[in-house]
């Protein structure tokens, strides 16, 4: 999936919104990137979706839970980690069919709802949150490229959230030139915004001992642990350098329900006070690690 043409022309123009400057496209260069597919049930993550115009991507009679980790080496704002916590989803009325969103995305609204996006640096939480509803927060990441695995950790108030550990592929061949839906909730909307990357991959398919992926004990890994995930990914790949670039067009709806919301949703009160740091928090706990020893 090409670029839209819009974001060739405004090539090299600026734009400044919420108080943070951007040179034209939003893009990112020499950024490797990790993704892991896990098998999940599917009626229990709509229970983590806050909107019932979106609707879990069903995988014969599973769903998927995708985890992307990024270390965003060249951006308009520096250098951060973005760890992506999501379900495969689509957007409509009704719920999809089976496998058939996979190819025909456009058409059934295919890409992910975002449940938890930690990031490295404040500024990218103020404009990832502020401008496109992403759900950013700042918290303790790392990005690991050892001689056969490749992973990242994601902790938080000094415990373990999550972390994944991906095989490092033989080769990285395959050339991808492709786009992707980001759904996210903010404000009391539904957020949908674009991606646009190009890279070469090494992947893998339905292969045991490919990937572990661990959840700690923090509150916020709660709702994943009701999902049944399946320890053997669906897929796993490793992409070391990303060209990407993030559509500045962007889409939001209201979240409706069908009696009065009455609890109150987070707004722009949490991102207006931000500044524009691009200092990190420590990396996470090395004893974090040390207790996953039991790992397979």
């Amino acid at each position: 999936m090409a670029v839209p043409d819009r974001q060739e022309r405004l090539a090299g123009r600026h734009a400044l919104v919420d108080t943070i400057p951007f040179t034209m496209p939003v893009s990112s260069k020499r950024s490797p990137a990790l993704m892991a597919a896990f098998s999940i049930d599917a009626d229990k993550a709509r229970a983590l979706i806050p909107c019932d115009e979106i609707h879990p991507f069903k995988l014969w009679n599973r769903g998927l839970l995708v985890i992307t980790v990024i270390d965003y080496r060249e951006t308009c704002i520096g250098k951060y980690i973005e760890f992506s916590i999501a379900i495969a989803c689509t957007h409509g009325e009704k719920p999809a069919p089976r496998l058939l969103p996979g190819l025909l995305m456009k058409c059934f609204g295919t890409g992910q709802y975002v449940v938890d996006l930690p990031v490295s640096t404040e500024v990218s939480v103020k404009g990832g949150k502020g401008i496109w509803g992403m759900p950013k927060h700042q918290a303790n990441l790392d990005f690991i490229i050892g001689n056969e695995w490749i992973s990242s950790q994601y902790d938080l108030d000094g415990q373990m959230c999550m972390r994944i550990d991906i095989k490092k592929p033989k080769c990285t061949w395959l050339p991808l030139d492709m786009g992707a839906a980001n759904y996210c909730s903010f404000r009391g909307m539904l957020m949908k915004s674009y991606i646009y990357f190009k890279s070469k991959a090494g992947l893998s398919l339905f292969k045991p001992g490919s990937a572990r992926l661990t959840l700690g004990d923090h509150p916020r890994m709660a709702g994943l642990k009701t999902l049944d995930i399946d320890p053997t990914p669906v897929f796993t790949g490793f992409f070391p350098e990303i060209h990407g670039v993030l559509d500045d067009h962007f889409e939001c709806w209201f979240i409706t329900q069908q009696n009065a919301i009455t609890a109150s949703v987070e707004g722009l009160e949490s991102t207006f006070p931000l500044g524009q740091s691009q200092e990190w928090l420590a990396p996470p706990q090395p004893y974090t690690r040390k207790s996953l020893r039991h790992l397979p």
